[in-house]
């Protein structure tokens, strides 16, 4: 595939999972990209499996948390790739510290444990548009997409207060910055996933994922790769005209 020849795309979170298929995704199609991951040695590991399929491809590790160390990778990345006309912001935590691997009960959660998810989960975001932003505008084009999850849309018991009021802030992030940033020819989008077989899904109880998996019309989880083929359409000349738009990969579970 050729879809994305001579766009650079920075990708969060990109180590495995959901970003990993994600980053991937875009390499295959013929997009320059960085991998970036908190994990160095993933990053880099997933950099030199899209470099050995003929990709560019450049792996570093920073906390999306902090504005600093994400100002220097993506210096970094731009030195290395070129201006950056697509960001996938996916890079996403929820910590289960309740009885038995579960979601902690707001009324019991640990605030150090909220303000990290806030964080890492709506900052993180941030961060990275406030740095990559201004480089779109110059180039008078831009693709924006951010992971966000059915649970920011409707009530979900597994996961916890913290990564619902993150992922719901995700939503209205989104939407204000497709209305700030439509004029500059950059689109921006989020895409909600439902119960995706990924490695922070496998934190949860089984039991909590054949729940989901029975109460979803299509009876099976997600793969990492449904959500990248999403995101490989929102980020390619055929989603020009989308924007503002939160498009749910879930089976139809929540139906949200």
């Amino acid at each position: 595939m050729s879809s994305h020849s001579g766009r650079v795309a920075l990708v969060t979170g990109a180590g495995r999972g959901i970003g990993r298929a994600m980053a991937d995704a875009h390499a295959d199609a013929g997009a320059a990209v960085i991998y970036l991951d908190h994990d160095r040695e993933l990053a880099r590991a997933a950099a030199e499996d899209a470099a050995k399929r003929g990709a560019k491809a450049v792996g570093l590790a920073a906390d999306v948390a902090d504005f600093a160390a994400m100002a220097a990778a993506v210096e970094e990345g731009t030195d290395a790739l070129g201006p950056i006309d697509i960001l996938v912001s996916n890079a996403g935590i929820s910590p289960k510290s309740g009885v038995d691997g579960r979601r902690a009960d707001t009324w019991d959660m640990d605030a150090a444990e909220w303000r990290r998810v806030i964080d890492v989960n709506l900052t993180g975001a941030f961060n990275c548009v406030r740095l990559v932003a201004p480089g779109m505008r110059d180039l008078g084009r831009g693709r924006i997409v951010s992971t966000t999850s059915v649970a920011g849309r409707t009530f979900c018991d597994i996961v916890g207060v913290h990564y619902a009021a993150s992922k719901a802030g995700l939503i209205g992030f989104t939407k204000h910055l497709a209305g700030e940033l439509g004029p500059f020819g950059i689109t921006v989008n989020a895409i909600a996933p439902g119960r995706i077989d990924t490695p922070l899904m496998r934190g949860t109880a089984p039991e909590a994922n054949e729940a989901a998996r029975l109460a979803t019309p299509l009876r099976r989880l997600g793969s990492p790769e449904d959500v990248a083929s999403t995101c490989l359409f929102l980020t390619s000349d055929a989603a020009s005209f989308v924007t503002g738009q939160v498009v749910d990969v879930a089976g139809g579970w929540l139906m949200t």
